[in-house]
């Protein structure tokens, strides 16, 4: 299929690839679904995969996130909106799970902050936020729950500011903060929009009056309370607040802040329609030894993320693709880094949660869901130009650590398969003492929920019962350097050794005190952390 280079860049201009980052709870699954409602992906919020009344998110797939109503994966949903094509990858807000948030960020181009207008900056916004500010992109402010009280806005935008350390320009400004959200005011076009209730309880894409902050109309619709309030908060905004500069912006140094409420839908839709002209198209990407551009003819993309079993009747693996230049076409070969070798495409898929599509046909920004017969890896590279190797994905040391055995020993096979799948995905990293048998393992995990997980999905997928026993360590460092054989290390009685699934050698330890100890009592061992 030939495509000319203006119809590539054109493809490119109207993709938006964002991720979605918030502390748990602050309504990152309901945001998301009022996102695809307005892109009339689905027709009704809450109707999505509704079952014996229990409604849950088109995101939310594994039964263990229904149940305990969190996202433990990330997933990906594209939908079109007016002439703009959406790609949204939803990560699991829970802090157990931060690890596949960083991975899910490389993918993205740009990141929306949810914040819980009442709690302000929470602990794990500060540490996802951090790792956009490191990748350098474009972040946009979302304060949800407004129809909560909530804390004054120029305090959030303060926050935003002293925490966050990051410049704010609000876009719009709410117009009641004490549960009585009526709507906001849009800087921009200078104009009041108030949203109609419709006690549909967010269902359905809600009606709003709009016109000028000066109309009397307004003034009878709000009160003289509100509407005196508001030319006040316009007035000091305007004297006091930071210039909105979209190149500052893009350099992630200003985040534009809009107000709304998720559940009502108030103010889903002009965020909407702002953030999709504020933000980026596809950019460059960094590959090992050279910047490639989207437009390039050749076409490249990264594996970001491998998750086995979305569909429990079918046992199948998918590795998702973020495309990062050229044209993607089902069957095409293409270079693969980790192997190096030349393979075949043959299956992709898009996702909307649990329903796919197969895909024909995808451009730079588009994420695809590659079938995996087991090669994939993450940070693998796929290109036609056959030279490209990825560097950018992070992997973070395990905190929390567990000794795990199957219960029934008939199971090795099952046992063996389901560990080494999940480690693949990057859920578990895996270990082994070198002088213990081979039915013993020690896994680390970046939460304890992890862990959960693992029982969960072990019993669920592999039908393996485990003997799950919890570990004091906290801190693992793999051995780079070493004076003699790691053996004969010097170290405390707590410290474990042991080897990772590449055969290097790992020390565990139980707290920093440790690892200070066998550093100075072994000149000449060199330790690290995963990059």
């Amino acid at each position: 299929m030939g495509i000319s280079k203006e119809q590539l860049i054109a493809e490119i201009e109207r993709r938006r690839t964002f991720a979605i980052i918030s502390h748990p709870d602050a309504g990152k699954t309901t945001l998301t679904e009022k996102l695809l409602l307005y892109g009339g992906a689905i027709h009704m919020a809450g109707s999505v995969k509704a079952r014996k009344a229990a409604k849950y998110a088109t995101s939310d797939w594994m039964e263990i996130e229904k149940q305990r109503g969190i996202s433990v994966t990330s997933s990906v949903m594209q939908f079109n909106y007016k002439n703009y094509c959406i790609n949204i990858l939803d990560t699991p807000g829970h802090q157990d799970f931060s690890e596949d948030t960083y991975r899910t960020l490389v993918a993205a181009d740009s990141a929306v902050m949810l914040i819980d207008g009442a709690k302000g900056v929470e602990a794990q916004t500060i540490k996802l936020f951090h790792v956009c500010k490191m990748r350098g992109i474009p972040i946009f402010t979302f304060i949800n729950k407004m129809d909560r009280a909530s804390k004054d806005p120029f305090a959030l935008m303060q926050e935003i500011e002293e925490v966050l350390g990051i410049q704010s320009c609000p876009i719009n400004w709410p117009i009641g903060t004490d549960g009585d959200f009526k709507g906001v005011y849009n800087r921009k076009l200078k104009q009041i929009e108030l949203f109609t209730s419709d006690n549909k309880h967010g269902q359905a894409i809600v009606g709003s009056t709009r016109g000028s902050v000066d109309d009397p109309v307004f003034k009878d619709l709000l009160g003289e309370h509100y509407h005196s309030r508001l030319v006040d908060e316009i007035e000091l905004l305007d004297v006091a607040g930071d210039n909105f500069d979209l190149r500052k912006v893009l350099k992630g140094e200003l985040t534009p802040i809009f107000f709304g409420s998720a559940i009502t839908n108030f103010g889903v839709e002009p965020f909407l329609e702002e953030f999709l002209q504020m933000s980026p198209p596809p950019g460059p990407q960094a590959f090992n030894d050279k910047t490639v551009e989207p437009e390039s003819e050749d076409f490249s993309g990264f594996i970001f993320k491998i998750q086995a079993n979305m569909n429990p009747n079918h046992r199948d693996r998918l590795a998702f693709m973020r495309i990062c230049s050229g044209v993607f076409e089902r069957n095409m070969q293409v270079y693969h880094s980790s192997s190096g070798k030349m393979i075949r495409l043959s299956q992709p898929q898009q996702l909307m949660a649990q329903e796919r599509e197969l895909v024909e046909v995808a451009y730079p920004g588009d994420i695809v869901g590659l079938f995996d017969p087991g090669i994939f890896r993450i940070g693998d590279a796929l290109s036609t130009s056959g030279n490209l190797t990825f560097s950018g994905i992070p992997s973070f040391p395990a905190e929390f650590f567990a000794r795990v055995t199957a219960k029934d020993t008939m199971k090795r096979k099952q046992f063996l398969k389901g560990l080494t799948q999940l480690s693949e995905e990057g859920a578990i990293q895996i270990y082994k003492q070198p002088d213990i048998g081979i039915e013993e393992f020690i896994i680390g995990a970046v939460g304890v929920l992890q862990f959960e997980v693992l029982e969960y999905r072990l019993k669920n997928e592999y039908n393996v019962d485990l003997r799950l026993t919890h570990l004091n360590y906290r801190h693992a460092r793999w051995i780079t350097e070493t004076p003699c054989d790691p053996h004969d290390l010097n170290k405390t009685s707590t410290t474990m050794i042991v080897k990772d699934m590449h055969d290097n050698y790992v020390l565990l330890f139980e707290n920093e005190w440790s690892i200070q100890w066998v550093l100075d009592r072994n000149k000449g061992l060199v330790l690290r952390d995963i990059s």
